[in-house]
């Protein structure tokens, strides 16, 4: 028993150096898509509250997909919400296979990670809460396979 609790603290202990090393991480978060399926009007939506209206920074689109995913590519619409209420929009095309079908995502068996630049020196001029909307854009109304999606902004080095 008492090796078990040793085993799980230092386990603990190196998982939190681990995530607490990113010195330039501002905000990373994937939402889960119910039952892996993506309806093309529900959007899934971040709040990002930036104070840090002098630095420059990366936002990552990030796709978390199955093995049933059928397609080798995702499109996305990307709403910024900025916080004076101002709206840009963004189409992305993901790509998730190469021309032969294999994932280019990183991931143990059936699932692949991926992250995709969406903009690079980027720099918040209003502080605030920043809404990033985003949709599925496949033109099929039931997309199935993409179980999570995710935003990440870090600060430029």
């Amino acid at each position: 028993m008492q090796g078990k609790i040793t085993y799980f603290f230092t386990l603990s202990f190196f998982t939190l150096m681990i995530v607490s090393c990113d010195p330039n991480r501002v905000y990373d978060e994937f939402k889960d898509i119910k039952n892996g399926t993506w309806y093309r009007k529900e959007n899934v939506k971040f709040d990002v509250q930036i104070n840090d209206t002098v630095s420059y920074h990366k936002v990552f689109i990030n796709t978390r997909n199955s093995g049933d995913y059928k397609f080798s590519n995702l499109y996305l619409f990307i709403n910024t919400i900025y916080p004076d209420r101002k709206i840009s929009r963004d189409t992305v095309d993901c790509l998730l296979a190469d021309d032969e079908g294999k994932w280019l995502g990183k991931g143990l068996g059936d699932l692949k990670d991926c992250r995709y630049l969406l903009k690079k020196g980027v720099r918040f001029h209003q502080q605030g809460i920043y809404t990033f909307e985003i949709e599925q854009a496949m033109r099929i109304d039931k997309l199935e396979g993409i179980e999570s999606i995710g935003i990440r902004i870090e600060k430029m080095e």
